[in-house]
């Protein structure tokens, strides 16, 4: 067996350990269609014997009784195949559900670059592509191969031992459709991965446009980008009819090999009534089973073509899955229940994987619970990897990071989280009510506990004066709201959260000077008696913090407060000269970059 054969295989023994949940369901519906299965294959006996009675004596009584049995065949047929139809899909629906929990959490957990590197609208589209194809997998598997199995096996004895010759005549013919699949197969299995990636790098593209139409209006691109888009879809269209040319064709050879095997057995049968060799009734029922023959044969062949196309998609599918989290708490991590909020990063060094220079090297730093410590430095010095260090998306290459004298490993990342607050430059807002934007920060927070963290971010005003108050809707990313306002929002949010550490990221760089006024102001009321972290590249807004911490190629090159830098005459002292002098832009960096 070839290592792509066995990879294949082995991805299919996974996916149907999903299905392992719904082993009852499952174990009924196969006795259901087992049942099913052998009056669909009865039936074609009892129109044998409905046929045969015609030139019986008692033609009316036995007519009468074989109807009688046609038709409870066929509502015990129905009952049957309606309740496997019911729970085939609670079985669909729960399987879809677990896959949906297993890749959706995986996506949360997965490492930052991944996400960035294939977008976010690529991603989302490969999955639902993808879960899609493996969930029709799956239940034509459970619910599609085993019927036509029992049914094949049913009809293929019964067809012998009504007459040997007609059924090698009819057998002769059922190899064929299965092999104009065979041959179609492979090209069915590029073709399905072709569209994938198509379809994933149209829609990431297109995600891209609508999230940045600001930019895309700025510039009078609105006609370009929908052309782009309707050219890419459209030779994606053009993938699928061509495919859909081939598999017409493949469709109709196969039909044309039953209407050849039907014909063959009309003649060979014809043949054998006139010769007194098999009854009317027999040569009916063998008619009948013809297409109970090459059904499930189709059907098998149609499982294979499956399961290639799907083969693409499985792979999507525990690509996610098996990707290593990005960092797993350690074996034996407990909660973080109560902090002081003393911080401290022990000769900590770090680079990022493949990086060619560390970005930070040997740094020490100790915060003491309350103490507010700016971070300034060019660009690429670490300011902002600093405090992703400190909020464990990444762990050291060496040395530590502690809350109150112990190692972050030893705690669960999510529990120190909850103890940080972050700002961030750009604020961000999720597409929904500011009250339930607000209670992201501690889910479940009365009416009173918002109001209070809206009133302390400077941001009830404003939010009273909205047609729905604290129901109005933000809209994407906040777009209904100024930046300003988005700010103070994402402050009360940190607010309520009621973190004993907070770091703010350029909190304040991209707003105007009221609304940085009133921003500010509610900045200072949130870092009362918290540790707080300010990175800035406006050394106006760290002039009150009691340390500032000048980073320079990953290392601590001054520190001290604002007045001593300045008699110091350093690097700091320079950096004021020349904003002072209006001479350095603001630059800023995503906290999660």
């Amino acid at each position: 067996m070839s290592s792509a054969a066995a990879s294949s295989r082995g991805r299919l023994r996974r996916a149907l350990a999903f299905a392992r949940p719904f082993r009852g369901a499952i174990v009924v519906i196969s006795v259901l269609t087992v049942i099913v299965a052998a009056m669909n294959a009865a039936e074609p006996l009892v129109m044998k014997e409905i046929f045969d009675e015609f030139g019986s004596s008692r033609r009316a009584p036995a007519l009468m009784k074989m109807v009688a049995v046609l038709a409870t065949l066929a509502l015990l047929r129905e009952v049957g195949g309606s309740i496997s139809t019911w729970l085939t899909w609670r079985v669909r629906l729960g399987i879809h559900f677990i896959l949906l929990e297993s890749t959706v959490g995986k996506l949360h957990r997965m490492p930052l670059r991944i996400q960035r590197s294939e977008g976010v609208g690529a991603i989302m589209t490969k999955l639902d592509r993808s879960i899609q194809s493996l969930i029709g997998t799956l239940t034509q598997l459970i619910f599609g191969t085993f019927p036509a199995l029992i049914y094949l096996m049913m009809a293929i004895f019964v067809v012998v031992r009504m007459d040997w010759r007609l059924a090698v005549i009819v057998l002769l013919f059922t190899p064929l459709p299965a092999i104009a699949a065979a041959i179609a197969s492979p090209e069915q299995m590029r073709r399905e991965a072709t569209l994938l990636d198509r379809w994933s790098k149209i829609y990431s593209r297109f995600n891209e446009v609508l999230s940045g139409i600001v930019t895309v209006r700025s510039f009078a691109m609105e006609d370009v980008e929908q052309k782009r888009f309707l050219k890419d879809v459209s030779a994606a269209n053009d993938v699928v009819v061509r495919g859909v040319r081939l598999d017409s064709g493949f469709s109709a050879a196969s039909n044309l090999v039953i209407a050849a095997a039907r014909i063959a057995a009309v003649y060979a049968g014809g043949m054998f009534i006139v010769r007194g060799e098999i009854t009317v009734g027999t040569l009916v029922a063998l008619l009948g089973y013809i297409g109970g023959l090459f059904g499930p044969v189709q059907s098998l062949t149609g499982i294979y073509q499956t399961v290639q196309r799907a083969n693409a998609a499985l792979k999507e599918v525990f690509t996610i899955l098996d990707e290593p989290e990005h960092l797993a708490d350690d074996p034996g991590a407990v909660e973080l229940h109560e902090t002081r909020g003393e911080v401290e990063f022990e000769r900590v060094s770090f680079h990022y994987e493949g990086a060619t220079r560390p970005l930070i090297t040997e740094l020490s730093l100790k915060v003491e619970p309350g103490e507010t410590v700016a971070v300034v430095g060019p660009s690429g010095s670490g300011k902002t990897t600093l405090m992703a260090l400190l909020m464990r998306f990444y762990d050291p290459v060496s040395g530590a990071v502690k809350i109150d004298g112990q190692n972050l490993r030893r705690f669960k990342q999510s529990s120190v989280r909850r103890h940080i607050g972050v700002v961030l430059q750009d604020p961000l807002l999720f597409n929904d009510t500011i009250r339930n934007n607000i209670v992201y920060g501690k889910p479940g927070a009365s009416m009173e506990e918002v109001e209070a963290a809206a009133r302390a971010a400077h941001a009830h005003e404003f939010i009273r004066r909205l047609p729905q108050g604290y129901e109005t809707p933000v809209g994407e990313r906040g777009t209904l709201l100024s930046v300003g306002e988005r700010q103070r929002v994402t402050i009360a949010r940190a607010l309520i959260k009621d973190p004993r550490i907070v770091v703010l990221d350029e909190a304040t760089s991209s707003l105007d000077a009221e609304s940085e006024a009133l921003v500010q102001e509610a900045l200072d009321r949130l870092l009362e008696g918290r540790t707080t972290f300010v990175i800035a590249h406006r050394l106006a807004t760290v002039v009150n913090a009691d340390r500032i911490i000048v980073l320079k190629d990953g290392r601590i090159a001054e520190a001290g407060p604002h007045r001593e830098l300045l008699r110091q005459g350093g690097y700091y002292a320079e950096l004021v000269r020349r904003q002072t002098a209006g001479l350095i832009e603001n630059e800023g960096e995503p906290l999660a970059a």
